[in-house]
C-alpha cells in the first residue's frame, strides 16, 4: 500500500490498523534542538481518544504514547522520531457478521476491489483509528511552529443545524462538543439525545484558523499553500469539502466586496482566508472542513456481500455518533504538519530573501 508518508521536508509516516496489535509512526526531518517529551504528545492524544463522553464511541483506549527514537535528554535530535501506540480494547467479534459485507459508506468495497483483500475488523487501515499517528506527529509539529510564533487551533462550528453564533477557541475545550459558541450547548445536548435514541448520526463543520504565520510561505503553481492545505485536510477520514476563507460565500458576492483592500496598516478585510496566489500573506488563515455523518449506525439496512448477492446488514459495535467531535485535534494536527513542512520547504528556496511585515 502506497499514500502512507505525507510532507517533502518534515515527512510523517505510519503503520497500524484499527484492530491491530498497535499504531506507530516514523517522523522524518524534524529539526534538531526541540523540547519535545511524552507528555507533550499525550496531551493532544488524550483530545481525540475514545471514551471521553456520552457522544462519543465507548471504545476505551489510554492511546499511550511511546518515543523510541529521536529524542534525548528532552531534544529532538535531527534522526527520525519513532512512536508507538498500542491498542488495548479491540472487540473484533463485534465485526465477524459483516466480514463478508459491505457496509454502505465504508471503504469496505474499495478495499476489496483494490486490493483483493482487506482487514474487516473495525475497517482495518480504512478506520479513523489511524489518525492516533497525524495527532502524535502533530504534536511535535505544533512544537516546532510555537518557536516560531505560529499557533494552529481549531473548533467545531455547525452540527447539523446547530450553528454557532460567536467563534470562541477558549470555548472549545470546555464542553463536550469541541464547539465554538457555548451558548448552543444545551441545543446540542437535547439534540445528541434524540439522535442516539434515533440511532443515527450527524455531519459536521470545523474551522481551523492559523495565527503568527509570516507572509511568504506556499509555493505556486501546484503546491499553493491553500491546495497543499486542502490536501492534507481532505486526507482525513470524513472529511467532504474544504473552504478557505469566504468559501462558497464567495459566489454571491461582488468583486467590491470580495477583494481585500489593502492600507498602510495592511489588509481591511480577509475574505481571502489569508492566503494570495497560494502564497500567506501575513494575516489569520481560516479554512473550513465539513464532515460526513457516521457511516456505522445501528439501523438495519440492506446491502450486498463479496458475491455481490444482496443481504441484510446491522453493524454492530462502538461509533461516534458524529466524528467532528473528536475530529477537532487531527485537523489541527494535519494543518500543522502542512505548515512547517512548507515552512521547511521555502526556507531552503528563500533563505535569502529579506521579508518586510
Amino acid at each position: 500500500m502506497s499514500g502512507n508518508t505525507f510532507g517533502k521536508i518534515f515527512k510523517l509516516t505510519s503503520f497500524g490498523e484499527s484492530h491491530g496489535i498497535a499504531l506507530g509512526g516514523v517522523i522524518d526531518g524534524c529539526p534538531p534542538n526541540i523540547e519535545i517529551n511524552e507528555l507533550d504528545i499525550q496531551k493532544e492524544l488524550d483530545r481525540r481518544k475514545p471514551g471521553q463522553s456520552k457522544y462519543v464511541t465507548q471504545r476505551k483506549e489510554s492511546d499511550k504514547v511511546e518515543i523510541l527514537s529521536g529524542v534525548f535528554e528532552g531534544k529532538t535530535t535531527g534522526t527520525p522520531i519513532g512512536l508507538l501506540v498500542r491498542n488495548t480494547d479491540q472487540k473484533s467479534k463485534d465485526y465477524e457478521n459483516i466480514k463478508d459485507k459491505f457496509r454502505p459508506g465504508h471503504a469496505d468495497f474499495t478495499y476489496q476491489q483494490k486490493y483483493g483483500i482487506r482487514d474487516f475488523r473495525g475497517g482495518g487501515r480504512a478506520s479513523a483509528r489511524e489518525t492516533v499517528m497525524r495527532v502524535a506527529g502533530g504534536a511535535i509539529a505544533k512544537k516546532v511552529l510555537e518557536k516560531k510564533g505560529v499557533i494552529v487551533r481549531a473548533g467545531v462550528m455547525q452540527i447539523g443545524d446547530v450553528v454557532a453564533d460567536s467563534y470562541d477557541f477558549s470555548d472549545v475545550r470546555k464542553n463536550d462538543f469541541n464547539f465554538l459558541d457555548k451558548s448552543k450547548v444545551k441545543s446540542l445536548e437535547n439534540f445528541f439525545k434524540e439522535l442516539i435514541k434515533d440511532q443515527d448520526s450527524i455531519g459536521a463543520k470545523i474551522l481551523v484558523n492559523i495565527s503568527g504565520l509570516e507572509p511568504g510561505i506556499g509555493s505556486p503553481v501546484f503546491s499553493k499553500l491553500d491546495a497543499e492545505l486542502a490536501k492534507a485536510l481532505m486526507s482525513v477520514n470524513a472529511v467532504k469539502a474544504i473552504e478557505v476563507g469566504t468559501g462558497v460565500d464567495s459566489v454571491t458576492m461582488r468583486g467590491s466586496e470580495n477583494r481585500d483592500i489593502i492600507s498602510v496598516d495592511g489588509f481591511e478585510t480577509n475574505n481571502s482566508g489569508g492566503i494570495l496566489g497560494g502564497i500567506s500573506n501575513g494575516d489569520d488563515i481560516n479554512i473550513f472542513a465539513s464532515l460526513k455523518p457516521t457511516s456505522s449506525i445501528s439501523q438495519k439496512t440492506t446491502t450486498t456481500n463479496i458475491d455481490n448477492q444482496k443481504v441484510d446488514l446491522e453493524v454492530k459495535g462502538r461509533h461516534d455518533p458524529c466524528v467532528g467531535l473528536r475530529a477537532v485535534p487531527i485537523l489541527e494536527a494535519m494543518v500543522a504538519l502542512t505548515i512547517i513542512d512548507q515552512m521547511l520547504i521555502d526556507k531552503a528556496q528563500c533563505f535569502d530573501v529579506e521579508r518586510k511585515t
